[in-house]
């Protein structure tokens, strides 16, 4: 079972990174995290009220809080690095977080057997190799490297801290409730002050659209002179998209922490982070993106290591 949760949350969470991929073309990227976040919380808090999962409030949440302290972080330092670029370095860099459950496992005792750690070892450079990385190029700035490894070791550290905050499937519902809630949370906070600062919460039109004197600023939205929608109209028209992707993240997450709980820290961390091969699958599928020949042998390297894992 923990091969099979720890697939299923790869494939989740790389959907999920597609589709906010995607989404931060049109909407804000902190926009997106707070929106896609609140939907999930929404959800989450009906499960938790259907399920009685408030009756497993207990000290373990705080590794909830601590998760959902932290995810924003890693995912503000993510966004960051890619701006900065390239992102064929950022990308793959981003994938070695799961150095820290791996870590985390050993440290408790773990010890994957010798195909296991043959498995880790080629998972790892499979993953890695997936995302593209430039070996030529433009230079990489000292500011990105350290953006992406503060990214990389946030998400590491989140899929340590949930598979800690619950030890029951209700409590682990009142868990994810506890960690979206902080991310709201602090996400909104870095929403205001960027607003704060001249950031911008809505989509824009673009100056070669002119200003948008077909339409007014209401519950829809502007409409521009180009028919296009622009501020809130964009956010209402994207609510299933960042309704999917809200939620495809919590329950990457919910996979995530029965893997671990099911099984060894170490395996379930390395199945849980071929998302990388599936973000490029889904590039490849929908946006009919070709797959560069690293990336090609990255994912077969990636399935190797998955059989091996599993065997």
């Amino acid at each position: 079972m923990t091969a099979l949760f720890a697939l299923a949350t790869s494939l989740l969470w790389g959907l999920a990174d597609f589709g906010g991929g995607m989404l931060t073309r049109r909407v804000p990227a902190l926009t997106v995290v707070v929106v896609s976040q609140t939907i999930a919380v929404a959800v989450l808090g009906a499960v938790v009220i259907a399920t009685g999962g408030w009756t497993e409030w207990g000290p373990r949440l705080w590794f909830a809080v601590a998760a959902g302290l932290v995810g924003p972080v890693a995912m503000l330092a993510f966004y960051k690095a890619l701006a900065l670029g390239p992102m064929g370095v950022v990308s793959p860099l981003g994938s070695l977080g799961v150095a820290v459950p791996v870590g985390v496992g050993l440290v408790l005792g773990e010890r994957p057997g010798l195909a296991q750690f043959a498995g880790i070892a080629v998972a790892v450079s499979g993953i890695v190799l997936a995302g593209g990385p430039e070996v030529r190029g433009a230079p990489v700035q000292r500011r990105a490297v350290l953006l992406t490894l503060l990214a990389a070791f946030g998400f590491g550290g989140v899929m340590a801290l949930i598979a800690e905050a619950s030890s029951s499937l209700t409590g682990l519902f009142l868990a994810l409730f506890v960690q979206r809630v902080t991310n709201v949370a602090a996400g909104g906070a870095a929403l205001f002050v960027s607003v704060r600062r001249g950031g911008r919460a809505l989509p824009e039109a673009p100056d070669a659209e002119g200003p948008a004197t077909e339409g007014s600023e209401d519950s829809e939205g502007v409409t521009g002179s180009g028919g296009k929608r622009y501020g809130m109209g964009v956010v209402r028209a994207a609510l299933p998209a960042l309704a999917f992707v809200g939620l495809a993240d919590v329950a990457a997450n919910g996979t995530y922490s029965m893997a671990a709980q099911s099984g060894p820290v170490t395996v379930a961390a390395v199945l849980s982070s071929v998302y990388p091969v599936v973000t490029a699958l889904a590039a490849r599928a929908v946006l009919k993106e070709r797959l560069r020949g690293v990336q090609a042998a990255g994912a077969g390297l990636a399935l190797v290591g998955t059989v091996l894992l599993a065997s």
